[in-house]
């Protein structure tokens, strides 16, 4: 028995190939997906490590430690008790440092020097003078410090430590320990300011007026001795590749937490701070991504194999009825009957089965290897232990795909028309899944997105649902088409359409490759999807090419005027800061140099343009009100006010050159006329009046009387005050025309704060605004009151603030604040035209840099997490389901053959011309592959539509921007057109190989 089944599968070696073909396929599916998976993860892990912030890559013990106490040092950390701690983590190296502020080189009192010793700091710095320090007394300076200093190599310097003290009659960094004379033993650069040796330390961060930071290094003799107080001690370790190993984070999470717990036993003076938890962290939610992504297209594969499987059995055993029926007539007991009908098919998806088992993995192997490198591939084959299952299911689908053949009778099986699959019992299980389609999308739909049990089978039973409907609405058309065509006597087409009708299997080949084009085109929706995504956060979120960070205390005006000195023509800078909010209703806001928006910031798309909301933020206005010098003189005439009451004048103002914000107190109001004067530092070349105020020292009682300003010390001291129209009020008081000046007439109930603001910018403030419109026409403004505000404008997103913020101009926004105070996050935007010493430009306007956002950096890094890692996946995914409709293709063609060429050649005897039989053969299953792919489209965007937005691909936790939901359509329709050219590729060449076996024949006859 076993040599005929095997005579059997060898005069039917290309259905038999075919069919192991398809069954390799759907073995490699269902191996690849956890293979993928386990790939995914390790890749995941080391695309993390690989773009992680060094504070993320390691940890950092600190102590500040006072040798000169010695009461205090008894009790003080002895780092030597560290290392117990820290065996809890092996495959770290670490880097001991110690520092203290210098005092000695720069001139003045503003500035100290970080005095270092840094563990084999001479292997990580390039000598360009000289060399390293070896003796006690030697030091290497920074190139920079030396060109500015002029300090050479060989040089004698003295140096003392030094302390810092807020003593208004001596600000600065005085002596703190005897000095000591130290020789220059040369200047180095930094190799790399950003490995992960220098830690978390911020040595070369740069420094306000004096450029790129670079400590004074020397070697730990030198710091011994020198005579010094508090000193900053620190070990910085960094993970290698053993610690950062994908296989063990569990282990160095547990290995963190044991470290934590025992440093607490050491005392509050170490502290260990690290980002590795949060780095950690973030590689488990992308592998919870990629473990939510790909069985969302595996489940599909897996079911469109079977499917292949079952119709490819199918059609074969159709073919093979004849056979059966003989083996049925001669009496053949019942397991002989069945080993004939099914030995073929299932030795043939044995064979197939075991050969997918492998392919499955080396084509993950393959791919990760391609996609990953450097990650590696998970060791042993672990994923392996699915592919019984898939083996089984794929047996599972022959032997039910032989159901009828096993069970008809004889009469049945003689039939030379099988008998069509639209009995109740087919019709049951479409609406089967009809029913289960409808279930798990409802399931995905209120649970709000939860990719957890039968949620996680709606795009799968999707697909699998419109599929069959549409096959059950096929074959009623084409035979309608075929009518219609014979009729207008098109006999070749109405040939090849009456072949689709009238063929038993056509309806769920044509369900198969539906399915096919539906998968591939929701594997192109995601990643397309994803792809937008991914766009959107690295360029709008973060809101242009280049975000810059700026550290320290620097004032709303001299952030603008600074960036402007750096970047006059607007080419590519932009000065931004955030704008305060009060209360968890009110959406943030960003305040911008909009006279650049249009040229720096990244523009949301399918709003205004850009330009046009820059133009309307920035409507014309009076030009500023200005005081000549740093002496501010005010003359007021006072008239109806209880002296009693302790009643202040104040000024805010502006430098005009960058030199900070100031609220100047002028002094106690009195009736009659008086003059007031204060000498100003902001105001050495001059500052913007943004406002005087007259307000209560003390009290609540009720403030009455009038204030009229006479003059200031402006350039036309008495001009605008002539004019109430110049100046704006808003409560407490009235404002009039006075020959002498400007007339306050004040009136408040309570505590007075009273204030006059000149109009040099437009009020209400224009604002652009996204999301809600805020409420009550105001927002909190740069000076943290209420500002009103005029809404210009709605946009998807205001950059880098999200889908529900406020964006003013910078300018206008900082006329209207009166506080004098500090700019909240500022920041520097560029375009990527910023020249590349930007950092040293800005550093020397007196801007400090602390922090260095690049989109390009930032689209890396969305690269490399789960999301976009575990989309590869669904490229395989498409690939393998156009490979499973294209085979069970050519095996329903491989069936349909024989019976094809009996019933054309004997119509090519009847009279049939070569023409329409070129019709008839050639266009049979192109015109099927031609409606699929149509359907396949739609049916792909159906599952979007019902299912698409669940999908994570913006990852767990995803950001408040205007992510894109629906692919482009080129993408989608190109994907299409792809799959169709494939799949009509072999349609045509089965249709070619039907036309040559039918004029053989017909040569024959």
């Amino acid at each position: 028995m076993i040599s005929l089944v095997l005579k059997m599968i060898w005069s039917r070696r290309g259905q038999a190939v075919t069919l192991a073909l398809l069954a390799l396929f759907a073995v490699a599916a269902a191996v690849a997906s956890p293979a993928y998976l386990a790939a995914a993860d390790r890749a995941i892990a080391a695309g993390q490590i690989a773009t992680a912030t060094p504070g993320e890559r390691g940890l950092a013990i600190t102590s500040v430690q006072n040798e000169r106490d010695e009461e205090a040092a008894g009790g003080q950390l002895d780092f030597n008790d560290v290392g117990a701690v820290l065996v809890n983590l092996p495959g770290f190296t670490y880097t001991y440092s110690a520092e203290f502020p210098a005092i000695g080189i720069e001139k003045g009192r503003q500035y100290a020097d970080r005095f270092v010793f840094r563990q084999d700091v001479c292997s990580h710095v390039r000598m360009v003078t000289g060399r390293c320090p070896v003796a006690e007394g030697e030091i290497i300076i920074g190139v920079a410090t030396a060109q500015r200093l002029k300090l050479t190599a060989g040089q004698s310097v003295t140096m003392q430590a030094g302390k810092y003290t807020e003593d208004p009659r001596r600000a600065g960094y005085i002596p703190d320990g005897r000095p000591m004379k130290l020789v220059i033993a040369g200047t180095y650069r930094p190799g790399a300011p950003d490995e992960t040796y220098w830690g978390t330390r911020g040595y070369f961060t740069a420094v306000r007026g004096l450029g790129p930071g670079e400590p004074v290094f020397t070697n730990s003799a030198t710091l011994d001795t020198m005579d010094h107080g508090d000193t900053a001690k620190a070990i910085d370790g960094t993970a290698g590749p053993a610690a950062l190993d994908p296989d063990r984070l569990d282990q160095l999470r547990a290995g963190l937490a044991t470290v934590n717990s025992e440093s607490i036993q050491l005392g509050a003076a170490l502290q260990i701070s690290t980002g590795m938890p949060a780095l950690i962290d973030r590689i488990d939610a992308g592998r919870a991504a990629a473990h939510l992504l790909v069985p969302v297209l595996a489940v599909p594969l897996v079911l469109l194999a079977c499917f292949s499987i079952f119709l490819a059995v199918s059609y074969g055993t159709e073919g093979r009825q004849p056979e059966l029926a003989v083996v049925a007539l001669r009496g053949s007991r019942w397991w002989t009957r069945w080993w004939l009908a099914t030995g073929e098919n299932l030795a043939s998806v044995v064979v197939g089965a075991a050969a997918g088992c492998l392919a499955g993995q080396l084509l993950v192997n393959l791919i990760a290897d391609a996609r990953f490198p450097g990650a590696g591939v998970e060791p042993g084959w672990g994923s392996l232990r699915y592919a019984p299952f898939a083996a089984l299911a794929a047996l599972l689908a022959a032997v039910l795909a032989q159901r009828r053949q096993l069970l008809s009778p004889v009469a049945t099986l003689l039939r030379r028309n099988a008998i069509a699959a639209t009995g109740p019992r087919a019709l049951a299980v479409e609406a089967m899944v009809v029913l289960l389609a409808v279930v798990a999308t409802v399931q995905l739909a209120i649970s709000d997105g939860t990719l957890t049990g039968v949620s996680l089978l709606a795009p799968a039973f999707l697909v699998l649902a419109v599929a069959v409907v549409a096959a059950r609405l096929l074959l009623p058309a084409v035979t309608r088409y075929a009518v219609h065509a014979l009729g207008r006597g098109n006999l070749g087409l109405a040939l090849a359409a009456f072949q689709l009708s009238r063929r038993p299997g056509a309806q769920r080949l044509f369900a198969l490759l539906v399915a096919t084009v539906a998968v591939a085109g929701y594997s192109a929706c995601a990643i397309d999807v994803a792809n937008g995504g991914r766009a959107v956060q690295s360029g709008l979120g973060v809101g242009a090419d280049r975000v810059l960070d700026v550290g320290g205390s620097v004032f709303r005006s001299q952030l603008l005027t600074a960036v402007r000195n750096v970047d006059p023509d607007g080419r590519y800078a932009m000065a931004v800061v955030r704008l305060p909010s009060i209360g968890h209703n009110e959406p943030p806001g960003l305040a911008v140099d909009s006279t650049r928006l249009a040229t720096v910031a990244n523009w949301p798309s399918g709003g205004p343009p850009a330009s046009e909301v820059e133009r309307r933020l920035r409507p014309d206005a009076p030009e500023p009100l200005a005081f000549t010098g740093q002496d501010i003189t005010v003359v007021a005439t006072g008239s109806g006010f209880d002296d009693t009451k302790d009643l202040r004048l104040e000024v805010a103002v502006s430098s005009a050159t960058g030199l900070g914000d100031s609220l100047v107190q002028l002094g106690k109001i009195h009736n009659g006329r008086s003059s007031y004067v204060q000498r100003v530092a902001a105001c050495q070349k001059g500052c913007r009046l943004n406002g005087i105020e007259v307000v209560t020292a003390s009290g609540n009682a009720e403030v009455a009387g009038q204030l009229v300003v006479n003059s200031l010390s402006m350039a036309d001291p008495t001009g605008p005050l002539t004019d109430p129209a110049r100046w704006r009020m808003t409560q407490h008081g009235t404002l009039a025309a006075d020959p002498t000046g400007l007339r306050i007439s004040l009136n408040a109930p309570g505590v007075l704060a009273a204030w006059i603001n000149p109009i040099d910018a437009p009020f209400p403030l224009p604002a652009a605004y996204s999301g809600a419109a805020p409420l009550a026409g105001s927002i909190t403004g740069a000076g943290g009151s209420p500002t009103p505000i005029k809404l210009i404008d709605r946009l998807p997103a205001v950059p880098q603030a999200g889908t529900h913020a406020v964006l003013v101009d910078l300018e206008w926004a900082d006329r209207l604040a009166t506080d004098a105070g500090q700019s909240l996050s500022p920041q520097v935007w560029l375009n990527r035209h910023a020249p590349a010493d930007i950092l040293a430009r800005l550093s020397a306007q007196g801007l400090t840099i602390t922090g260095d956002t690049r989109s390009e950096q930032v689209q890396r890094q969305l690269e490399q997490q789960g999301p976009a890692l575990s989309l590869w996946f669904y490229v395989l995914a498409g690939t393998l389901s156009v490979l499973l409709g294209a085979g069970a293709l050519v095996l329903a063609a491989a069936v349909d053959r024989a019976r094809r060429v009996e019933d054309l050649s004997a119509l090519r005897g009847q009279g049939l011309s070569r023409g329409r039989l070129a019709w008839a053969t050639g266009w049979t299953y192109p015109i099927l592959v031609a409606i699929a792919a149509v359907v396949g489209l739609v049916t792909a965007l159906i599952a979007w539509l019902a299912t698409g937005w669940a999908l994570p691909l913006a990852g767990i936790d995803p950001p408040d921007l205007p992510l894109p939901s629906w692919p482009g359509a080129l993408t989608v329709i190109g994907t299409t057109v792809a799959v169709f050219l494939v799949l009509a590729v072999v349609a045509a060449a089965t249709g070619r190989d039907l036309r040559r076996r039918v004029n053989r024949k017909e040569r024959h006859a």
